[in-house]
């Protein structure tokens, strides 16, 4: 357990440096009372982790704490740099700014956004102490990569200390239109911040162009394509970096006879139905939860699915749950849920099983390898890597994925069986299709799209950014 800061030693120095909101671990606390960190698990840490043993990497994050604050320290050959948040910062920066204002506006306002200027400067304040600690550990000439929304001021505030860095940022989510962009006051503050870097990086080729569009329009900067060129003659270009997933370790979780076994037992707890539908998500309101519950319990209604021919399970990780819409979303979905299985569960079965808990990768494969259906269907995502984590577990070609087209991922799996969530009838009909499909048109689409997410995992995903960010 790292030691409470009040170390004088010099702060580790790194030729890679990670700067994201959250540090890589989870603190546990044993059954003895003491705590310890744990891994998180995320393709980002996954995809990170050999380049930054290699590099002698640093990454700097939050621990998920309010009023704490760590030396650096040690954990799986890594070396983490905390960064303190005061209670009042988690809820003016974190929940407030970053999640109430950024979020849904990036979301094409799926929920209205608030803007308040307390959550703003503490916004500003909280990014200027990621990047001062940034600039304390990146050795001379290092290479500086900052992750998403809660950081976009980050680039430029290190930049003006440290003008020797290499520094990169990527958008895990999408980037927002000119029109909803423009909704925020302090629209060319996080455009400026965001030209600190050398190369932006998003999850679509529409994002980079609307970024390069909104440089152009706000901050008044020249132009080409992709690239905008500074007063200063430092040029900065923003290009499209889809994100991925650990391939092959889903994959040899999914060949895991465990795994298989666990499958099988979920199968048989719900009664060995004909066809298993399942989604997962985090409980926010941006995944299409309603329309996707609503669309299976309309089938129901229709007669053209019943208990006998298909179950549901939906697993709704639990997410900021101190947020008000969040609290809101979750009532609306126990109370759906509940009508749903209300009115055509039997004594012992149930057409919806609602999870909201969060699950290890383990049982998440275990759940990939059970469902013949997984659903997807965001209102608006940037990747959404669920889709690609269930391609990645139908070792055997079959499955039939129903992925929204807003989704950034239905960019690259065209062969899923693509629908707009907005539209409750075509969700059905899409859902309906996949059920139905025959087994030989549900191998070719599966075979093609398990082809391009191996080619295409995560590790491939940070050598071609940092390629591109040292070129």
């Amino acid at each position: 357990m790292p030691t409470r800061s009040s170390d004088p030693s010099p702060p580790p120095q790194g030729d890679l440096v990670v700067v994201a909101n959250r540090l890589p671990v989870d603190r546990a606390v044993e059954d003895d009372g003491s705590a310890t960190w744990r891994s998180s698990p995320g393709g980002l840490v996954t995809a990170l982790e050999p380049l930054m043993r290699g590099d002698g990497g640093v990454w700097v994050g939050w621990h998920g704490g309010a009023d704490e604050t760590f030396a650096p320290f040690e954990h799986h050959g890594l070396t983490l740099v905390p960064v303190p948040l005061s209670a009042t910062e988690v809820e003016k920066y974190y929940e407030g700014f970053a999640n109430a204002t950024l979020w849904p506006l990036y979301h094409d306002v799926v929920a209205p956004p608030e803007f308040h200027r307390d959550w703003w400067d503490a916004y500003v304040e909280v990014n200027q102490r990621f990047a001062d600690r940034a600039a304390e550990v990146a050795a001379e000439g290092a290479v500086v990569w900052v992750q998403d929304y809660q950081l976009q001021l980050v680039p430029a505030m290190l930049r003006a200390a440290r003008p020797d860095l290499r520094i990169g940022f990527f958008l895990h989510i999408p980037f927002p239109p000119t029109e909803l962009f423009n909704q925020i006051p302090w629209r060319r503050q996080l455009l400026e911040g965001l030209l600190g870097a050398d190369l932006v990086g998003f999850q679509l080729p529409g994002a980079a162009a609307n970024f390069i569009r909104l440089v152009r329009l706000r901050v008044g900067h020249k132009t080409h394509r992709d690239t905008v060129s500074l007063p200063d003659g430092r040029r900065v270009r923003a290009k499209a970096f889809p994100i991925s997933i650990d391939t092959a370790g889903f994959e040899e979780l999914a060949h895991s006879p465990d795994t298989e076994k666990r499958a099988a037992e979920i199968r048989a707890d719900l009664g060995n139905p004909k066809r298993l539908l399942l989604g997962v998500d985090r409980l926010d309101y941006t995944k299409g939860l309603r329309q996707r519950l609503r669309a299976f319990g309309e089938l129901l209604t229709d007669g053209v699915v019943d208990l006998d021919e298909a179950a549901f399970i939906q697993v709704a990780t639990p997410s900021r749950e101190r947020v008000g819409q969040y609290r809101v979303l979750r009532d609306d979905i126990d109370r759906l849920v509940g009508r749903i299985n209300g009115e055509f569960g039997n004594i012992g079965t149930q057409p919806i099983t609602y999870l909201h808990s969060s699950y290890p990768r383990e049982e998440m494969a275990a759940l990939y390898r059970a469902a013949d259906v997984m659903v997807v269907t965001p209102l608006r995502d940037g990747m959404n890597l669920v889709a690609k984590e269930y391609v990645a577990c139908r070792i055997e070609d079959d499955g039939a994925l129903v992925l929204s087209e807003f989704a950034g991922a239905a960019r690259e799996l065209r062969q899923a069986f693509q629908v707009n969530p907005y539209d409750i009838n075509g969700l059905k009909s899409g859902m309906l299709e996949a059920l139905r499909s025959d087994q030989g048109e549900l191998t070719r689409r599966m075979r093609a799209m398990r082809r391009h997410v191996r080619e295409h995992d995560i590790r491939r995903w940070a050598d071609d950014f940092l390629a591109e960010l040292r070129r």
